[in-house]
Order: C-alpha cells, then sequence, then structure tokens
C-alpha cells in the first residue's frame, strides 16, 4: 500500500501553527462522529480570512460546524459524504455539497484520487510503546484518510481509548502533532417511547438467539437492545454501535462466541454514545474496530450466521421502494451503509433484513407508509431490498409476495388514521 508524501513535519505545537499548512483549493477531511478534532476545525476557521475553496470532507461530525456557517463560503466548501444536522442547512441553501456514495466504496475514493484528500485532520490517542496511535472511536473511512493524505495533522488526544482492530497509525505518518486532552463529544441515551418500546418487541421476536447484529442509534435501536435482554449468544457485526450494546455485554447476552469470523469478537467500525461506551471499548480486547470497506461489505456481511440487520426509513411506498436519505428533494442524511447491510443480511444464511420505523412523522400528521414517494425524493433501497418492515402496529414480511400482497401487508401496519387512504390509492392503481 502507497502512502502519498508529506508536505512537512513539525512536533508538537499550537492548533494555530498546525493547520498554517493548508492552502487554498486544498481538500480537508475531518475525523468525524465523536471523534470530530475540534480544536483544530477552530483554529482552521480563524484562517478564513486568508483562504479561498477549502474543500471539507468528512462523513458525519458532531458538535458544530463553523465552515458550514453563512458567509464562509468563499473560503470553505463542504463535501458531506453523510449529511448530519450541523450541514444540513448548508446543503439546502447551496453552500455545502452532498456526494451520494455507499460507505463501504469510500476508503477506496480516497486510495484511488476519486478524492483526493491533501490534509486529514485527525483525533489520535498518544502513542503506545511501539509508536502506534489509535483512531479510537472512528476508523470507518478515517484510516483510509490517514494513509492517503499528503498531510496529516492531529490532535494526540489523551481522552481518546485505544481501540483495538485495524485501527491504528504509526507516530511517523503524523506530520503535525497537537498534544491536547479534549473529552470527545457524548450522545445520551434518550428514553424510548410506548411507541418504540413496541416496535422493539417486535423487532425482538425476529431476531433468534446466536444471530448477528447490525444496529445503529438512537430510541428505536436502544428499544430493541432493550427486547433482546432474554436472548443468548449475541453477536455485533456493526458499522457503528452505542451504550445499549453494553447493557447487553453486561448482562451476557452478547457475547460474540459464536461470530465464524471474529470469534468472541464485536466488530465495528465508530462507535457513538456516553463516557461509559468510551471506557467500554478502551483496550478492550472483545472490540476489533475496522475500516468501513471490511465492516460494510457485503461479501463479509453474509458470511455472518444470521446476520440480522436494523435498519430505518424516512418513508416507504406500498411496492417496497425505500426512501431514508432525503425529506422529498431536500436531503436529510444520506445512502449511508443501509444499502450495505441490508442486501448482505438478505444473502447471509438465516439472515434478516428489517426496516423498522415509527407509522407516522410529523406528530402523527403525515404517514411513513404512502401510496408513492414524496417528488425528489432519493432512493435508498429498491423493492428486492426488503423483506421484514416493522412498525409499531405489526410486522409486514414481503418476501415473495407481489405488489397487491405487498400493498396488503403494509396497510396493516400503517397507522389507522391513514389505512383508508391507502387503501383507496392502492385500488386506484388495481393492487388490491
Amino acid at each position: 500500500m502507497t502512502v502519498t508524501e508529506p508536505r512537512s513535519r513539525s512536533s508538537n505545537c499550537s492548533p494555530d501553527e498546525a493547520v498554517k499548512t493548508i492552502q487554498s483549493g486544498d481538500r480537508v477531511f475531518v475525523h468525524g462522529s465523536c471523534a470530530t478534532p475540534h480544536l483544530l476545525i477552530d483554529a482552521l476557521v480563524r484562517r478564513a480570512p486568508e483562504l479561498r475553496n477549502v474543500r471539507i470532507t468528512h462523513l458525519h461530525t458532531d458538535g458544530a460546524a463553523p465552515y458550514a456557517a453563512n458567509r464562509m463560503e468563499d473560503s470553505f466548501r463542504h463535501e458531506a459524504l453523510f449529511v448530519g444536522s450541523n450541514v444540513r442547512d448548508a446543503v439546502h441553501e447551496g453552500r455545502a455539497d452532498y456526494i451520494p456514495a455507499f460507505l463501504s466504496d469510500i476508503p477506496d475514493m480516497f486510495r484511488d484520487g476519486q478524492l483526493p484528500i491533501d490534509v486529514a485532520l485527525l483525533n489520535l490517542s498518544p502513542p503506545d510503546a511501539h509508536g502506534y496511535c489509535s483512531l479510537g472511536t472512528a476508523v470507518d473511512c478515517a484510516l483510509s484518510a490517514a494513509l492517503h493524505a499528503r498531510t496529516v495533522i492531529a490532535q494526540i488526544n489523551r481522552a481518546v481509548p485505544r481501540t483495538l482492530g485495524n485501527s491504528f497509525v504509526h507516530i511517523d505518518r503524523i506530520d503535525v502533532a497537537v498534544e491536547v486532552d479534549q473529552p470527545l463529544d457524548e450522545i445520551p441515551d434518550k428514553p424510548a417511547s410506548d411507541i418504540e418500546r413496541r416496535i422493539g418487541d417486535h423487532v425482538a421476536s425476529l431476531v433468534e438467539d446466536r444471530s448477528t447484529l447490525q444496529i445503529g442509534i438512537g430510541s428505536i435501536p436502544d428499544a430493541v437492545l432493550e427486547a433482546l435482554r432474554n436472548h443468548r449468544g449475541l453477536g455485533v457485526h456493526s458499522e457503528m454501535f452505542s451504550d445499549g450494546v453494553v447493557d447487553l455485554v453486561e448482562r451476557g447476552v452478547i457475547t460474540g462466541e459464536h461470530n465464524p469470523l471474529h470469534p468472541g469478537k464485536l466488530v465495528s467500525s465508530f462507535v457513538m454514545g456516553t463516557t461509559r461506551l468510551y471506557d467500554f471499548v478502551n483496550d478492550n480486547p472483545q472490540i476489533e474496530m475496522h475500516p468501513v470497506d471490511y465492516v460494510n461489505d457485503t461479501a463479509v456481511i453474509r458470511r455472518n450466521y444470521r446476520m440480522v440487520a436494523i435498519n430505518s426509513a424516512l418513508e416507504i411506498d406500498l411496492t417496497g421502494q425505500v426512501c431514508a436519505s432525503s425529506i422529498g428533494d431536500r436531503i436529510y442524511s444520506g445512502i449511508g451503509g443501509q444499502a450495505d447491510f441490508m442486501r448482505g443480511a438478505a444473502l447471509a444464511e438465516g439472515g434478516k433484513p428489517i426496516l423498522a420505523m415509527p407509522s407516522t412523522a410529523a406528530r402523527g400528521t403525515a404517514s411513513r407508509i404512502v401510496g408513492h414517494l414524496r417528488p425528489g425524493a432519493m432512493l435508498t433501497l429498491v423493492q428486492g431490498n426488503l423483506r421484514y418492515v416493522v412498525t409499531e402496529y405489526g410486522i409486514a414480511d414481503l418476501f415473495g409476495k407481489n405488489l397487491r400482497e405487498r400493498a396488503t401487508a403494509l396497510i396493516e401496519i400503517a397507522h389507522p388514521d391513514f389505512r383508508d387512504e391507502l387503501t383507496a390509492f392502492a385500488r386506484g392503481l388495481n393492487r388490491l
């Protein structure tokens, strides 16, 4: 594997000194999720008056994104590989761009030059006795950025956990280092509503003992994990996980012992949660962190026995087309890893792709199950990707069903306030 030659190398310095190497026209990768290097970002934004057309590239980040603020567009142009809440308005208003991409493809984009990285801003653990720093809570595409960027600028942060697996960057790869002790961003749990608990119970009824889970963050994933507390021998192979997984490990529910690829291990590419989670993954040999071109590779996912992929959506039409990326033509998030895992689970022996969501949105005024997707909606999954759809009203198994049978099954789990409307729509197309 080749890496690009750095511009220069310097020892520990201040954040403002560290970012002086960034030039107008550079593409700058920013370490994402809870590993966001805020001190370096703030220092870069302070240079805004002297910079032009610096492209900022990253997955979801936490906290403020000052480079995407109003009146920053001459200095910085954000290119979102996944649109988080902190850059959503900038993308919608045309001050930032969205790059549609499967998570599993992004590391290759950096390596092969479709998205050449000039500078990588990272948030790393201190080096171990052999000189290796860990990418901590977010390996995802950050490892590829670290390997292929022309210049690597890193916060060497005592608060970053040392996670194991394919998660290390040698100190010699770092061109500019800033020693800090800055707590990572935290995403606290939110109590599940009655609706979310009912969804969790339905999903848990589909999960067999010894299954391997892909599950994300939020109230519904947490409700699913809570409903799995009496299961046994579960594993984790997931692009990310949060605090709810720790609860099940401590209860002996998640053991990873039946993982055919990494026996006894929990495999992920990034984690998001609270300090409790970061302490749990720190130097924990049960946790293996890997880049998304491995974790999200369908050829890898399908090798997990009883692989269960649990994802959500903004809306689904009566044929089974899924939009999880936009609200109409307004970008909400991105492709992410949903398609990778839903297809991988469908191909796995005993696998189950599950789409779980509340039946309504906008405080009950809109149905998430619709006759057709909104104009401009960006398709995330085609009909063939789906098997199970879950709302608080039950489970629809769409596998092998024709369009009339799909419409019937989906209307049965829609909110009662919208079933007549959906029935009339389906009858108008002779699909009931």
